[in-house]
């Protein structure tokens, strides 16, 4: 058992000054004083001048790595565990991208389970960017219903020249494919959209949604913040009812493109009016991220980076003047309940993922996945049951 005392909580909202007590993995009680359960049985934190805020919740992470823009020397690395935990995420989706081929489902489980044992909290995504679905149970939906692990299909290809160029038709049918096998399981059966820099942007959701009795919460595109043309896009997406999801990963040589800084993009949704609750953030860790002149050759070539997420939100607050709160939900609660995962609150029954962060800088200080601490205070340090992943 632990006991985080007189720490300012936000569940993601503000409780106020709070003691928050953990047993078996799960919050257990949240009051003013909950000095009474101090023995020698349970570990003491005192949390003064500190912000106990849910694990952020990462919603597209290239776990096992990802096939690079420049031929097979550039295949980006696999996610370390204490990558996730150094930024502050204890919950992640792991995706396949543009590379199904070398890197594979089965790839995939296996490092879930991996980073499971190492205390991460990992769910997948079926399928990957191209049509047909690659699965692993002959089909998407068995794969939602019968694996644990899997809740959705992606990231999905759209408006790139990297897709399998989907028509309107396709698109449906897998959809509606997730969208059943969620609903049989339990599940979101959420289908993630990647977004490219094609003229098509998110017309291809809106004709599936128009033609067909899909609803258009049934899908998740990420990538919104790659321009500022997306972005307005995005933005009017959202205002007709979808979510949308920004990526924190980027460059200086991207942004000069014309991408749109994650923090910035938020800001910039927050004020056109849409909900935060539509509004989500994600890493898009341990993906390629290529640079091109102007004739498409590739002329740099970097590797996303999970502690980005963290950083984004600190920037939409400190930058872009965002309310804490509000920052904080695009990385806890909102990804959570899209996804329909218990994660992204702190309340009473609630799985025990905790970041401290400093009151002032909102710096990491400490992590707790699970209920157990995996990012030590004093020295940042990291314990993991098998060392490095």
């Amino acid at each position: 058992m632990k006991l985080i005392k007189s720490a300012d909580v936000y569940s993601p909202e503000s409780l106020g000054k709070k003691d928050v007590l953990i047993a078996g993995g799960k919050i257990v009680a949240i009051a003013d004083d909950l000095s009474h359960f101090e023995h020698k049985l349970v570990e003491v934190i005192d949390a003064t001048g500190q912000i106990l805020a849910p694990g952020f919740v990462d919603s597209l992470v290239h776990i096992t790595g990802g096939g690079g823009e420049g031929g097979y020397a550039t295949r980006t690395p696999e996610m370390g565990a204490e990558d996730a935990f150094y930024g502050g995420i204890t919950t992640v989706i792991g995706v396949l991208g543009t590379d199904a081929e070398s890197r594979s489902l089965e790839n995939l489980l296996a490092k879930a389970y991996g980073l499971q044992e190492q205390g991460l909290t990992v769910y997948c995504y079926t399928g990957s960017y191209h049509y047909p679905m690659v699965n692993l149970m002959s089909s998407v939906k068995r794969d939602i219903m019968f694996i644990e692990k899997f809740i959705g299909v992606g990231e999905v290809a759209i408006a790139d020249h990297r897709s399998s160029q989907l028509t309107v038709e396709e698109l449906a049918r897998v959809a509606s494919e997730s969208r059943v096998a969620g609903m049989l399981s339990g599940k979101s059966g959420i289908v993630s959209i990647h977004v490219g820099d094609e003229s098509g942007k998110l017309n291809l959701l809106l004709d599936v949604v128009e033609q067909s009795d899909i609803p258009i919460s049934q899908f998740y595109p990420t990538h919104i913040n790659r321009s500022g043309s997306l972005l307005k896009s995005g933005i009017e997406y959202a205002k007709k009812g979808g979510v949308i999801d920004f990526t924190t990963s980027t460059t200086e040589q991207i942004i000069e493109q014309g991408e749109v800084p994650a923090a910035e993009a938020l800001a910039l949704a927050l004020q056109s009016g849409v909900d935060i609750k539509q509004l989500t953030m994600s890493s898009d860790g341990n993906a390629s991220l290529p640079a091109f002149d102007e004739q498409g050759n590739l002329t740099n070539l970097q590797v996303g980076e999970v502690k980005s997420l963290h950083q984004s939100m600190v920037d939409a607050v400190i930058k872009y003047q965002v309310p804490f709160d509000i920052a904080l939900r695009s990385i806890t609660s909102s990804p959570a309940d899209i996804l329909k995962l218990n994660k992204g609150k702190i309340t009473i029954g609630s799985d025990a993922d905790v970041v401290l962060l400093n009151k002032t800088t909102l710096t990491i200080e400490s992590v707790f996945a699970l209920g157990v601490q995996v990012v030590n205070e004093i020295a940042l340090e990291i314990d993991l049951p098998f060392g490095r992943s």
